[in-house]
C-alpha cells in the first residue's frame, strides 16, 4: 500500500500540526501494527527517517500548493501503477482522482464546508470539489470521530457502509510531569508565570480565540485573580483579530503569545498549566484537550462538534460563543480544588484509552478490508 506523506512537515510552524502529526504517526506504527502489508511512502521531505518502508522522494517542489495539487492529481496516480501498488491511502481529504487502485481516504474534519468564511477562498475552493470527489471515489473513508463521520454522511453523501470511524491518539511521551524542580526550570526557560492557564493549539479563526480572551478579560479584572492567558501554537492564518481583541480588551501584559511548541515540550508546557481551555467553535477530532488530559491537566473546551466525544465527563464543556459561561467554568475549575482532582483522575483514565498503535491497527484493519473487496 501507498500512504502519500506530502503534507508531513518538519518545519516549527502550525503545518506541523494535527494532520501532519497523524501521518507521522502512521508512518511510525504502521508496520510493527501489521508487518505482513509492503509500505511505500510518498514523501517531500528528504530529512523524514523511515524503518520498513520503501520511501519515494519527489523532486518536485511540493511545499507549493499548487505543486502539491499537481503531483497529488498527475504524479500519484502514475507513481503507484509504476510501483504495482494495490492501494493508496489519502490521509487528509483528497486523493488522486485517476488512480487505478482503490483509494482510502481520511477526513479529520469539514471545515471548510461548515465554516468556509473562515478559510482563504484558494483554500475553500479547492478543498470542496476535491474532496468531495475523492471520498466518493474512495473505497473506504476513515472518518476521526463519530461528529466526523455524521459530516461526511450528511456534507459529502457517502453511503453510511463506506464510511468508518478511527479516532486519533495520545502519544505514549504525553504524561504528567510531576517533578517541581523539571518544572521550575522548564518555567525558567521559557519564562512561564507561576499560575497559568494554557491554550495550545494553531492561531485561526475556528479556534474562536476572542470569545477566550473574553472570557479571561472578565477573570482578569478581579482583584486577586493572578492566572496569566499563556495562548500557545504556530500562527496560521487570518489571526490579526486575536491581536486586535487582545488590544482593545486591555490583556497586552495579561495574555502570553509564545509561539509553536515542539512536540518534545508539550508534556511540560501541559504539565506546568493549571487548566487547560480550548473554545473551538469545530473540531473533527481535537487532539489538545485529549493530550492535556494524558498529562493530567483539568480541561475546559466548548460543546461544538467532537469536543464532547473526546472529553466525555473528563472535562467541563460550554457553548462555543458563551463567554461569559466559558469565564465561570474556568473560575469554578481554578477555585474548586476536588473538582479539578476529579478531573485529573478521570482525563488520564480516558486519555488511555487512545492510542496511535491502536490508530494503526484500526487503519491496517481498513486496508485489508477494501483488499479483500477487490
Amino acid at each position: 500500500m501507498g500512504l502519500n506523506a506530502h503534507l508531513l512537515s518538519l518545519d516549527e510552524t502550525y503545518r506541523a500540526a494535527g494532520g501532519s502529526r497523524y501521518i507521522y504517526k502512521l508512518l511510525q506504527h504502521l508496520p510493527a501494527a501489521d508487518p505482513s502489508l509492503d509500505y511505500h511512502a510518498f514523501l517531500a521531505d528528504g530529512r523524514v527517517a523511515l524503518a520498513r518502508w520503501a520511501a519515494h522522494l519527489s523532486r518536485w517542489p511540493t511545499q507549493r500548493p499548487a505543486v502539491r495539487i499537481l503531483w497529488e492529481q498527475l504524479a500519484q496516480p502514475w507513481e503507484a501503477r509504476r510501483r504495482g501498488l494495490h492501494l493508496l491511502h489519502a490521509p487528509f481529504c483528497v486523493g488522486p482522482l485517476a488512480a487505478r487502485c482503490p483509494l482510502v481516504v481520511s477526513v479529520h474534519d469539514l471545515s471548510f464546508f461548515r465554516y468556509p468564511e473562515l478559510f482563504r477562498p484558494m483554500n475553500r475552493h479547492y478543498l470542496q470539489p476535491f474532496t468531495r470527489m475523492s471520498t466518493r471515489r474512495a473505497r473506504l473513508v476513515l472518518a476521526s470521530s463519530e461528529s466526523t463521520r455524521r459530516d461526511v454522511l450528511e456534507i459529502l453523501g457517502v453511503p453510511p457502509n463506506r464510511v468508518s470511524v478511527v479516532p486519533l491518539g495520545v502519544d505514549d511521551t504525553l504524561q504528567p510531569v510531576a517533578d517541581p524542580d523539571v518544572l521550575a526550570a522548564f518555567r525558567r526557560r521559557r519564562n512561564l508565570p507561576e499560575r497559568m492557564i494554557l491554550y495550545l493549539g494553531t492561531l485561526e479563526p475556528r479556534k474562536n480565540l476572542p470569545t477566550l480572551l473574553t472570557a479571561y478579560a472578565h477573570l482578569a479584572g478581579r482583584a486577586g485573580f493572578r492566572h496569566t492567558l499563556v495562548v500557545a501554537g504556530g500562527r496560521g492564518w487570518y489571526y490579526d483579530e486575536i491581536d486586535a481583541v487582545a488590544e482593545r480588551l486591555g490583556l497586552r501584559d495579561r495574555v502570553l503569545f509564545p509561539g509553536y511548541v515542539p512536540d518534545d515540550e508539550l508534556a511540560l508546557w501541559y504539565s506546568v498549566a493549571d487548566l487547560f481551555v480550548y473554545p473551538s467553535r469545530y473540531e473533527g477530532f481535537g487532539l489538545p484537550p485529549l493530550e492535556a488530559m494524558a498529562c493530567g491537566t483539568p480541561v475546559v473546551t466548548s460543546d461544538a462538534s467532537s469536543l464532547p466525544e473526546v472529553v466525555g465527563d473528563a472535562g467541563l464543556t460550554v457553548p462555543a460563543e458563551d463567554a461569559a459561561a466559558l469565564a465561570e467554568a474556568m473560575e469554578r475549575l481554578l477555585e474548586d480544588a476536588e473538582l479539578r482532582a476529579a478531573l485529573r483522575e478521570r482525563g488520564l483514565a480516558r486519555a488511555r484509552a487512545y492510542s496511535w498503535q491502536r490508530v494503526a491497527r484500526e487503519t491496517a484493519r481498513a486496508y485489508h478490508r477494501v483488499l479483500g473487496e477487490q
